[in-house]
């Protein structure tokens, strides 16, 4: 454990904020000690992000007070907690993507030669602190040609160029591989051996008690408990986010795979360096895993099979005969359902109702012979959606971007039951998730795939892999490099194979 200062660089005390219908924040106190690294976890829906919302001005706090090394400190918005050495890397990156990088990173305080820009000291100083952080990276690269981890390097060499005392980190793994993840690590220790304070939001139990000096549990708006990482285990953690004992992580498997219901044939893709040549069988009540590292291919599989790319070669065959998922409406049509990666940028519509983002993709059921809406059947379904899923919302009529990452994933899953599909297709459906909706969504699986349902689920998660699925089809650079029975693998196989032809 660090041992720059053990004084507090960052007080939050008794923050309580409330929006309409909900208390999101309940006098929540926290403390952050200069030199270290603060995990602060719980459920979606539990606080954590307004709580930094509040820290970095974006919300005004209805109560509390906020102390900078002692000193109260009033933001109001994100611009002066920044000038004030605090700064954010959210989850979902908002950069310029036409721009070069260290126009991202200098935006707004480009340094100046009497009236021009002056490049070469932008330059300079972007190279200085990837020096610093150990980034290998061309300062004039433009943002659009960066890989997701690049781009969330360049957002905390961004922070770091403010002379950041307190540094937020928001899901700062969750399109990481492990070698970008060791990277990550390297930086956030390098930044708290120089006295920064990290705030780190993960729902990674791993990887909090490998990084974190600290751990800060939130439940439904309310501090829980702040524990040293040293003195408390994962099902500690667990325990004190969900209010329960969680003695298991997934739900015991009750379902048993049955006869064949797709055949997936020399699956080839038109885009480049795609997919090549991949051949499958699925069975009925059947969970299949896609595993494969990143660049694998993974989600152009499952975005081929419901018609979002266009095949050079292959066939589907569908309880025993061949269907044509030429584009998605046909793939909805032929009994198929998809709950893409990125929930926000192809998942929900953001500034729409729950109501609207359950029914979307079932519009046609609701069309009555006069050509209207029967609002009627949508609000009964949209009940239906919101009581089995347990999604916390208060009306049907709440904006779903008001909601947490959890109530949105089970949103979408609703929408997609709705349409009851028999095979659904699922990529990274936990990704950002807390362990109790997790668990929810593993249950939901489980239970539809006792009703015979088929599911191919993507996941970067090996303990979720081996933990939920029946076997495990292993992609690797655009190739089938295997598929084994989770049963009997283990995680070096599934590395092995996903390496093979790289």
């Amino acid at each position: 454990m660090s041992t720059v200062n053990d004084m507090d660089l960052l007080e939050m005390q008794q923050i309580s904020k409330s929006f309409p219908g909900v208390k999101a924040l309940d006098q929540v106190s926290l403390h952050i000690r200069r030199g270290s690294v603060h995990a602060l976890v719980g459920e979606n829906g539990a606080g954590k992000s307004t709580l930094m919302k509040c820290l970095f001005g974006i919300y005004s706090r209805d109560e509390g007070n906020i102390l900078l090394e002692g000193k109260k400190v009033e933001f109001n918005s994100a611009k002066q907690a920044l000038d004030h050495g605090v700064s954010m890397v959210h989850q979902e990156l908002n950069q310029v993507q036409q721009t070069r990088i260290m126009d991202n990173i200098w935006l707004g305080r480009f340094p100046r030669k009497g009236l021009f820009i002056d490049e070469d000291k932008m330059y300079q100083d972007t190279l200085d602190i990837f020096k610093t952080l150990d980034i290998d990276l061309d300062p004039r690269t433009t943002v659009a040609d960066l890989s997701v981890s690049e781009s969330q390097m360049v957002e905390i060499a961004k922070a770091v160029s403010y002379d950041s005392r307190i540094i937020v980190m928001d899901e700062p793994t969750s399109s990481l591989t492990e070698n970008e993840v060791n990277h990550l690590f390297r930086i956030i220790r390098s930044l708290r051996d120089r006295g920064a304070g990290i705030i780190y939001i993960s729902h990674k139990m791993e990887e909090i008690l490998t990084i974190a000096d600290e751990v800060t549990v939130m439940r439904d708006g309310q501090w829980i408990a702040t524990k040293k990482a040293e003195e408390i285990t994962i099902e500690e953690i667990i325990k004190l986010m969900v209010g329960r004992d969680l003695t298991n992580r997934f739900p015991k498997k009750t379902h048993s795979p049955g006869g064949e219901i797709l055949q997936v044939l020399n699956f080839t893709t038109e885009e480049e360096r795609s997919v090549q040549e991949v051949s499958f069988t699925l069975r009925k009540a059947e969970i299949l895993g896609v595993a494969g590292l990143v660049g694998s291919q993974r989600t152009e599989l499952v975005e081929a099979i419901f018609g979002l790319s266009r095949l050079a070669s292959g066939q589907l065959i569908m309880n025993g005969e061949e269907i044509e998922n030429s584009h998605p409406q046909k793939a909805i049509e032929n009994g198929f359902a998809l709950v893409t990666e990125e929930r926000r940028t192809t998942g929900i519509f953001n500034v729409a109702t729950i109501r609207f983002n359950s029914t979307i993709a079932n519009m046609d059921k609701y069309v009555t012979r006069y050509r209207l809406l029967n609002d009627r059947a949508r609000t009964s379904d949209t009940d239906w959606a919101i009581e089995s899923l347990r999604i916390k919302t208060p009306t049907q009529k709440t904006r779903i971007e008001s909601l947490s990452g959890g109530n949105q994933q089970k949103v979408i899953l609703g929408r997609w039951l709705l349409t009851e599909p028999e095979i659904l297709l699922m990529d990274e459906p936990t990704r950002g998730i807390d362990v109790g909706a997790k668990y929810e969504i593993y249950q939901l699986m489980l239970d539809l795939a006792n009703e015979g349902k088929a599911i191919i689920m993507v996941s970067s998660e090996m303990p979720e892999l081996l933990g939920i699925t029946d076997r495990i089809l292993v992609m690797s650079n655009g190739k089938l490099a295997g598929i084994v029975d989770t049963a009997t693998t283990t995680q070096e196989e599934i590395l092995t194979l996903a390496a093979k032809f790289i």
